[in-house]
Order: C-alpha cells, then sequence, then structure tokens
C-alpha cells in the first residue's frame, strides 16, 4: 500500500472531526441546504459560547445563505480565515 499524499491525509483528519452546521439541522447536498456554515463541532461551540463568537456565526451564515441563494457551492464568510487549506 502507498504512503498517503497530503491532501489525502488532510481529508482523513478532517473526516475524523463531528462536522455540523450552528443550528445542529443536517446540511444535505443535491436538496434544500440550510444555507448555514459547515464546520467541527468544537469550532461551533467555541463560536457559541461568546457574544462576538455569535455575531460572527451570523455574519458567515447570513454570507452563506446569499452564496446559496446565487447557486454557489462555497462562500467566502471569513470562518476559516488563517488557517491553512
Amino acid at each position: 500500500m502507498a504512503a498517503k499524499k497530503k491532501s489525502q491525509k488532510s481529508l482523513d483528519k478532517w473526516t475524523k472531526q463531528k462536522g455540523r452546521t450552528a443550528s445542529g439541522k443536517p446540511s444535505p447536498q443535491g436538496r434544500k441546504a440550510t444555507g448555514e456554515a459547515y464546520m467541527p463541532a468544537a469550532q461551533v461551540k467555541k463560536l457559541k459560547s461568546t457574544e462576538a463568537g455569535r455575531k460572527k456565526l451570523a455574519a458567515a451564515n447570513r454570507k452563506k445563505r446569499e452564496a446559496t441563494k446565487q447557486g454557489k457551492q462555497h462562500a467566502k464568510h471569513g470562518l476559516h480565515k488563517g488557517k491553512k487549506r
């Protein structure tokens, strides 16, 4: 078995995180989406714990919903800013 590429390792790491939306509702693909940013549960918990975090989350969800209305899959909402991708 060959060693995994960097992108494969990254995907494995991302898959192990418990991803969710802030509301806890599913974010379905191909069906009507919630229009919420999808991120690790730990990040949601951290954002919801402060007023500033809740404002960031609300702003990110507004940007995500607007992008969804325009038919875009991804939105630059700023919650992943500064993180290596």
